[in-house]
């Protein structure tokens, strides 16, 4: 039976053959060059940064000192989602990451959700950090020339007579315009700033321990569990990045053995590097001090020090690095829509290839987008809405291990996720806790945003889906 012509409930669940996923990839326009280092490079610094940087101050109010605990929470949802992942891109190394892994084991309808979801995750964590960004490019220049931008320039609509956060915008069409360059040269950039983001945070935990306060941990959970699980589902998309470096399928040299190398190494570096640097920042100067600023750690080093160039150097490290994680970030974004785009749910233009073997007219328009979102809505909203987005794409992974073990038991894996099926529920079951955490106005935000995504699809993705020419359709139980 040809597909479009199938009942309505039968083409909202027909699936995409893991073969052709993988066809896919092998005869992709883009370019092949990174190897294991650029992938690690890639996801950890899509992560590292973006909660320690930008988030740790509007979470710990949230949890009190307690917001550790919130970072080793959220890293136990990340890791067990992480090893779901691991498997799927060993087993489909592709570049929609969790919307093409849906596509085949919960069927089209699904994977549009998951890839809705990815867009709203990736556009708003990247305009998230981009403001967190602004907020250090400031404290450089305060620290360094004793002269800051406006308010007027420098925050969004509504946050301390903010009108427009113009540095916020342009880091984002900064990175835009890098990612136009090429990948090999965007990964290049990657390396080099992720190396040196490391070497900041290392230089923060040094001077920061100095200042350490046992007194400053108690009370330790005023909130409770409540605030532990609030203060861990705003934090969570932090660790975004290993989902970042699997968007990179078809651009990875041997993507069955690398990927899920670079999804694991990339997660134990971010984790052990949150929760030290959370546990310092807390020791040193309470959370109060944390909940002040949008540039918390530069604060931290001003405070522990009583002088201003330990500040000055963190601050010159995070304008530098932080930009690292807009740049992989949208990278992840743009490959995203690509596989959208090939399986025609959104127009064919996002997933043209340009002379350099970029999507060039899907770079700019995400590009622009992003720095729209970053130059006018504040820091807390984004960070929530990128969150509710995460855990919910993560959530669908953890399913769709289960499933594509119960319909393609002799699929080639490169990695399994070990104690299927108790890794993958527990991952799940963190996930909804996680996301149950979230603000009333995040869900509103999402409810809508997922209407939306709905109106879109079934008034144009369904009715283009490149699924409708196949003479048959599958099903996730087929």
């Amino acid at each position: 039976m040809p597909a479009a012509s199938q009942p309505l409930l039968g083409r909202l669940l027909r699936t995409k053959p893991v073969e052709q996923l993988s066809s896919d990839g092998e005869h992709s326009a883009l370019r092949r060059s990174l190897g294991l280092l650029p992938l690690i490079a890639l996801s950890v610094g899509a992560t590292l940064g973006t909660g320690i940087f930008v988030v740790l101050g509007a979470a710990a109010p949230k949890a009190g000192p307690a917001v550790v605990v919130s970072f080793v929470l959220a890293a136990l949802a990340a890791l067990f989602s992480a090893l779901s992942y691991a498997e799927l891109a060993g087993a489909v190394p592709v570049s929609g990451s969790a919307y093409s892994y849906t596509y085949a084991t919960l069927g089209e309808l699904v994977a549009w959700i998951c890839g809705w979801c990815l867009l709203l995750e990736y556009g708003v964590s990247v305009a998230a950090v981009a403001v967190g960004w602004s907020g250090y490019l400031n404290a450089f220049l305060d620290s360094t020339i004793g002269w800051h931008l406006p308010a007027a320039l420098s925050n969004a609509p509504g946050v301390a007579g903010g009108v427009v956060n113009l540095p916020a915008a342009v880091v984002v069409l900064l990175a835009t315009a890098v990612l136009l360059g090429g990948v090999r040269e965007s990964a290049a950039v990657t390396t080099v700033t992720t190396l040196l983001k490391v070497a900041v945070l290392v230089f923060f935990v040094v001077v920061a321990v100095f200042g350490f306060r046992t007194q400053n941990l108690t009370p330790f959970a005023p909130a409770g569990l409540a605030g532990i699980t609030g203060a861990a589902s705003v934090v969570f998309f932090s660790f975004i990045g290993f989902d970042a470096a699997s968007t990179a399928g078809e651009e990875a040299r041997n993507p069955q053995r690398d990927l899920p190398r670079a999804i694991i190494i990339s997660l134990v570096v971010v984790t052990l590097a949150y929760v030290l640097v959370a546990f310092t920042a807390v020791g040193a100067v309470g959370v109060d001090t944390l909940g002040r600023s949008n540039a918390s750690l530069a604060t931290v080093l001003a405070k522990v020090t009583g002088a201003g160039w330990p500040a000055t150097v963190l601050a010159a490290g995070a304008v530098i690095a932080i930009a690292s994680v807009v740049l992989t970030v949208l990278y992840g974004q743009t490959r995203i829509l690509v596989a959208m785009s090939r399986d025609r749910l959104v127009p064919p233009v996002f997933a043209r290839v340009g002379r350099r073997r970029v999507p060039t007219v899907n770079t700019l328009v995400v590009g622009g987008i992003v720095a729209v979102l970053a130059a006018l809505v504040p820091l807390g909203q984004l960070a929530e809405a990128t969150s509710i987005g995460t855990l919910v794409a993560f959530g669908l992974v953890n399913v769709g291990v289960l499933v594509l073990r119960r319909t393609k038991p002799g699929l080639r894996r490169s990695f399994r996720t070990p104690l299927v099926p108790f890794v993958p529920l527990l991952g799940l079951a963190l996930c909804v806790l996680l996301v149950l955490g979230l603000a009333p106005v995040t869900w509103l935000a999402f409810g809508i945003w997922s209407v939306v995504g709905l109106v879109i699809y079934f008034s144009y993705g369904a009715r283009r889906s490149a699924l409708n020419e196949r003479p048959s359709t599958t099903t996730p139980d087929s």
